[in-house]
């Protein structure tokens, strides 16, 4: 058992519920963290026993591109394009960071963490 992980994706998006945030767009800043077991791909040196970073970016940034109002519903997307991919995936966590959220006041982030299979019930 191991993990794969992208930390600090950054992307500029236009998701929120706010008709600003949908014009101006925001700094978002991903992680990802796919547990699978990997050791046939210690063992082996080949990339298809393992999750491919490259096709997990792939996922984060196409969802990215296309805007929702809520972060909880990004992440489920995200976490459901890394099934199909890595069906035999044991857990991931995807944590999205919204920069400076336009809430009148100074707040670094709003964050969301979303966990599968726990926050899938």
């Amino acid at each position: 058992m191991g993990k794969v992980s992208l930390e600090g994706i950054e992307f500029h998006a236009y998701h929120g519920v706010f008709k600003e945030e949908n014009k101006l767009g925001n700094r978002f800043t991903v992680d990802i963290h796919v547990e699978t077991d990997f050791r046939k791909a210690m063992l082996d040196d080949d990339l298809k026993s393992t999750v491919d970073y490259g096709k997990i970016y792939r996922i984060a940034k196409s969802h990215m591109q296309e805007p929702v109002k809520l972060l909880e519903h990004l992440a489920h997307l995200m976490i459901k394009d890394i099934l199909v991919a890595y069906p035999e995936s044991k857990q991931i966590t995807i944590i999205i960071k919204k920069h400076n959220p336009a809430l009148g006041g100074v707040v670094n982030y709003s964050v969301v963490t979303v966990k599968y299979p726990e926050d899938y019930g």
